[in-house]
């Protein structure tokens, strides 16, 4: 099946290009967003300038959402949200400030956004994926590791066994390696928590901003929380 484009009807809507299965298509995925737009009528004929990008089983790295981006300006449009399956594509989306939605199985083109869901049932002791942010009185704990897509707010506490990696702003409180575990790490794209806490350990986040397409880690260095920087497909695992 084609990428499937589908154009906005109201000014106040999204284009929504939908990507066809990698298999099927001959060049990269750059090249196949250039194809599949198009398809767009001439300039000043559609009613939005704003695009949604549901990647299906495409890879996306920070290097394909920065070539996109000089493509998708030359035609007027500018990126607002990525759709993906794959965790390292929401987060190098998110690295870059774009908002992003965990694409299911059977989320076809043309399917329409959906509100955040509750979590994933965890396999085993791995990875817990949770989409949509956590407000003043949540508290989500793992018995393994958790990737969050959205912010933890001040006053809301994200835990797990395992490491707790953050897609967005943490300001509340997290604690990873909660049963002990040393080697766990905390991951940021914004680590600006109430309180941070490995294993035993506890610390603030730094008060800086961390550069730009970085995400930030904290990580136990002789017993003490050290900060720094962390590339923003950091340590998923398979």
């Amino acid at each position: 099946m084609a990428s499937q484009l589908l154009l906005a009807t109201a000014a106040s809507q999204p284009h929504r290009l939908s990507l066809a299965a990698a298999a099927s298509a001959t060049g990269s995925l750059v090249a196949e967003v250039g194809y599949a737009l198009g398809a767009l009528p001439p300039r000043g004929e559609w009613l939005s300038e704003e695009l949604v990008l549901a990647t299906g089983d495409w890879p996306l790295t920070v290097a394909d959402l920065r070539e996109l981006e000089p493509l998708l300006l030359r035609r007027g449009l500018r990126l607002v949200r990525v759709e993906a399956p794959a965790p390292e594509a929401l987060v190098a989306a998110a690295s870059l400030g774009v908002v992003t939605q965990l694409q299911r199985p059977g989320d076809g083109a043309g399917a329409a956004a959906h509100e955040p869901t509750a979590p994933t049932e965890p396999q085993g002791l791995g990875l817990t994926i949770h989409q949509g942010t956590l407000r003043s009185g949540d508290h989500l704990q793992v018995e393994g590791s958790v990737l969050l897509l959205g912010d933890v707010n001040p006053g809301a506490r994200i835990s797990a066994a395992g490491d707790v990696r953050v897609w967005g702003r943490l300001r509340g409180v997290a604690h990873a390696g909660c049963q002990g575990n040393h080697q766990a790490r905390i991951v940021a794209m914004q680590l600006r928590p109430l309180q941070l806490r490995i294993a035993e350990a506890v610390a603030r986040g730094p008060e800086d901003l961390p550069p730009r397409g970085y995400a930030e880690q904290a990580l136990l260095v002789d017993g003490a929380i050290a900060i720094e920087p962390a590339e923003p497909i950091w340590g998923l695992p398979d």
